[in-house]
C-alpha cells in the first residue's frame, strides 16, 4: 500500500520532516517515491514551517495513497492557512 508520511531528518534536538510518498513496507526514513513537502516544527521568526505540494498530494490520493494521521492533520492545517 502506498502511504504519505513524514520522514525525519535534521540534527539531534532539531527535527525536520520531509513529507514523502512511499510504500508502507519501507522504513520511516528509507526509500521513497516522491518528496511532496516538508514540516519544520522548530521554525522560528519568518521561516517557513510547512510546505505542501497540493497538486502532487491530490494526484497521489487519487491513485489510492493513504495519509498518515499526522500528515492528515498537517494538510488540514495547511489548507486553513491558505484560506486565511
Amino acid at each position: 500500500m502506498v502511504v504519505i508520511r513524514l520522514a525525519r531528518g535534521g540534527a539531534k534536538k532539531r527535527p525536520f520532516y520531509n513529507m514523502v510518498v512511499t510504500d508502507s513496507r519501507n522504513r520511516r526514513d528509507g526509500r521513497f517515491v516522491e518528496r511532496i513537502g516538508f514540516y519544520n516544527p522548530v521554525a522560528s521568526g519568518n521561516a517557513e514551517a510547512l510546505r505542501v505540494s497540493v497538486d502532487r498530494l491530490a494526484y497521489w490520493q487519487s491513485n489510492g495513497a493513504q495519509l498518515s494521521p499526522t500528515v492528515a492533520r498537517l494538510v488540514k492545517q495547511h489548507a486553513a492557512q491558505q484560506a486565511a
